[in-house]
């Protein structure tokens, strides 16, 4: 049984979890957030933690946004898009058992101070902004990183607040440069 409760974006999303693994949840039904399911988030990070696992969209993103500033310090579980993809629709609902639990067994949890290691200078040098192939880029390192897929400045923001090590994002840019080679 997973200690912590999992947010994600619908019934269908429970149903997915709960084949992978023994777990409670809280559905946020969607982007239209209620304050009632705010309050019961962040009542359950107070009370067990929150893991918060939603779909590897922009949608998915906006709610995971909005549910880390209302219970700060959750852990976060991301999931690469191919695994959550069936028939052109992308959800936490398509993914097999076993890549729900792999995401859920490379948590990431945000801190409020940031000070990572990895800086802008950083993500220029290894082509993840300002590049022709920026975003494949990111894409690629983002999930070698367990932080899912952003934006040049989201991803930034991901790397200093879940303290991404510098030795962590180096060895994940060698990981992405022999996969790009191969």
């Amino acid at each position: 049984m997973i200690k912590e409760i999992i947010v994600v974006e619908g019934k269908d999303d429970t149903v997915a979890v709960k084949r992978a693994v023994e777990a409670d949840t809280i559905e946020t039904n969607g982007s239209a957030i209620g304050e009632e399911v705010l309050r019961r988030i962040a009542l359950a990070n107070e009370r067990r933690g929150v893991i918060i696992f939603t779909d590897p969209d922009h949608a998915g993103e906006r709610i995971r946004k909005i549910v880390a500033r209302h219970a700060p310090g959750c852990k976060h579980a991301f999931l690469p898009q191919e695994k959550a993809l069936y028939k052109g629709d992308i959800g936490i609902e398509n993914a097999s058992p076993e890549a729900i639990r792999q995401a859920l067994s490379e948590l990431r949890t945000e801190t409020a101070d940031i000070a990572g290691e990895v800086t802008w200078e950083h993500l220029m040098d290894a082509g993840l902004i300002v590049h022709p192939d920026a975003s494949n880029r990111r894409l690629l390192v983002g999930k070698l990183l367990g932080i899912g897929y952003a934006n040049g400045k989201q991803f930034y923001k991901r790397c200093t607040s879940f303290r991404i090590s510098k030795a962590e994002f180096d060895a994940a840019m060698r990981e992405m440069e022999q996969q790009l080679e191969g």
